[in-house]
């Protein structure tokens, strides 16, 4: 079984910076596309930001330039650095893990579409 843990959430003022941290764990050895999403109080969940194994990145356009994300590899972990934080980034941010090549003793599984329960990050003053 894998399971995704988030950090990292919290109260910040506008204009300030968090960095949310996730970590993936369940005999894994690759993990392709590790992410960020967030559901704000009566929205959908929408993406945040994604972030392959061979460095591709996506971001929503009202995180670009403010938001980034990176990877451990060998730790099975994202990070995303939020900077410059806007009262509508106000969320629940989930992490995303998805085509995860596991080690089962000598079988390799591949696992899709895992959640972490979620960091609340509150921006207000």
């Amino acid at each position: 079984q894998v399971q995704l843990v988030e950090s990292g959430g919290g109260l910040v003022q506008p204009g300030g910076s968090l960095r949310l941290s996730c970590a993936a764990s369940g005999s894994i050895f690759s993990i392709y596309t590790m992410g960020w999403y967030r559901q704000a109080p009566g929205k959908q969940r929408e993406l945040v930001a994604t972030l392959t194994t061979d460095a591709s990145t996506n971001y929503a356009d009202s995180v670009k330039g403010r938001f980034t994300i990176s990877r451990d590899n060998a730790k099975n972990t994202v990070y995303l650095q939020m900077n410059s934080l806007k009262p509508e980034d106000t969320a629940v941010y989930y992490c995303h893990a998805d085509a995860i090549r596991r080690t089962i003793g000598v079988t390799s599984i591949y696992e899709y579409d895992y959640w972490g329960k979620g960091t609340l990050v509150t921006v207000s003053s």
